[in-house]
Parts: structure tokens; sequence; C-alpha cells
């Protein structure tokens, strides 16, 4: 039988990368996404995990590897947009709250929590890191489409999102988050991105896509590597489909080899 490493009691250690953009900017997706950090810790914690927050440290001090070498799963959340550059783009002028520390450290905990084989559980922003460290692109802004996946107008904080649903695919890692076990499973989403996949990386699979073709669920099918773009922890869930992946999650860092 598989144990946890972890010694509190059965309850996983689950590394969250902190936000370092200030709630005061005046651009207030920012404060938005910082609640939305919040909400994903609580959830971490209210599923049976031990949230543990990895703040920006310097690159050749060796704090960060320590910190992932006592963890059992890592949690990617949402926030501004990646730098294109990392990509092979030129910035336009719809990306907001480009931050080169913000990408280094998401990308560092990815790249050291992959390596040293963690679950990873890529949310938003965490999907579309996820896509571009394994060297795939993004579309800085989508176009309106036949399916809404923000907002219609900028109003944040409270929402409201944009929802609809998506039909993942069966056997995925996403879909036994969301009790589908070995099969399907349609999921109504929080939607609220401007930006989503456009090449899919190599080493990556597509696990749910909406109506419209848009990416939605990646995975590495050859490690517990999952991603969605949707907003899991959106307080106008209802509060057990809200806990119910993260609470999954942690069980998949309890049990993990």
């Amino acid at each position: 039988m598989q144990t946890s490493r972890n010694p509190l009691r059965g309850r996983p250690r689950i590394g969250v990368p902190v936000r370092l953009s200030s709630s005061s900017d005046p651009d207030p997706r920012v404060a938005e996404a910082n609640a939305l950090f919040e909400y994903i810790v609580e959830l971490l914690r209210e599923g049976g995990g031990e949230p543990v927050l990895l703040g920006a440290l310097e690159p050749d001090d060796g704090g960060l590897a320590a910190a992932l070498a006592s963890l059992d799963g890592v949690v990617l959340p949402g926030g501004g947009d990646l730098d294109p550059a990392l990509y092979g783009e030129l910035r336009g002028d719809v990306c907001y709250d480009i931050s080169p520390a913000q990408d280094a450290l998401d990308l560092a905990v990815a790249r050291l929590a992959i390596d040293a084989g963690l679950p990873v559980f890529g949310i938003c922003r965490g999907h579309q890191l996820l896509n571009v460290l394994y060297g795939g692109t993004l579309i800085q802004d989508m176009a309106p489409g036949t399916v809404a996946h923000r907002e219609p107008a900028p109003v944040h904080g409270s929402g409201p999102w944009a929802w609809h649903e998506v039909a993942v695919r069966a056997g995925s890692r996403v879909a036994a988050l969301y009790g589908g076990g070995s099969g399907a499973v349609n999921v109504k989403i929080a939607s609220g991105h401007h930006q989503a996949v456009a090449r899919v990386a190599g080493g990556l699979r597509v696990t749910a896509v909406a109506e419209d073709g848009t990416v939605e669920a990646l995975e590495d099918p050859e490690r517990w590597v999952s991603s969605v773009q949707w907003h899991p922890e959106a307080q106008e869930l209802p509060a057990g489909e809200r806990l119910a992946p993260f609470r999954a999650f942690v069980e998949v860092c309890r049990t993990r080899p």
C-alpha cells in the first residue's frame, strides 16, 4: 500500500507559488487574481492538504529546491499574463500584469516539481504556463467567438464569470478530479480569461475542449501533470463542486509513490 511521505498526520504538503503583484494595482484583475489565490489555499486546506506558500528566492541559493524536496505536490494558480517573450513573441498592448519575477518563480517551481516527480495541477495562468514550459504558445488576446470565455464588461472582484460546459476526456486526470473515474464527465465551468493555448506543446495532450475549439485542459501522459483553463475555486460555484477537485488532488498527493 502506498503512503504519503508527509509526517503531519497524513496531510500532504502542497506547494503554491505566491502572487507577487499588489492588490492595490489600479487594474482590478490583479486584486481578483490575488483573491482567487487565497481561495485555492483555503480549498487545499479544507480538502485535507497542508498548503505551503513558496515565495521568490534568489535562483542560486538552493532554497526553492530545498522547499520542493519536502513537498508532496504543487498547484500553479492563476494571475497576470506570461511574458510573450517566453514563447517567442513580442508583447502586445493587450497583455497585463507582466512580471518577470512572477514568471521566474512559477516556472522554477513547475520545473523543479516535474523533475522531482511531484503531482502538478495548473489553474488558468498555471495551465498556460505549463503549455509554455513544455514548448507551446499562447493566443495573446482571444477574438470574440461562439463561446464567451470572459465577462462581457470589465467588471471584476465578485464576477460575473462567463459560464459554459466542457466535456472532459474519459480516463483523463481531470475527469478523475471531477469524479468521472474511467468515464467522461461534463463540467460547468467558471471562465474568465482573455488568453488561451495556441500551439499545444509536444509532450502534452488535450483532455478538454470548448465548443469553439479552445483548449480547456491538458495533461502529461507520462507524469501526473495536469491543468485546466477554468477556475474550479470560483466562489459562485456550489461549495461541494468547489471542494471536490481540490480534495481529489490532495488524495493524489497523499497516495503518490
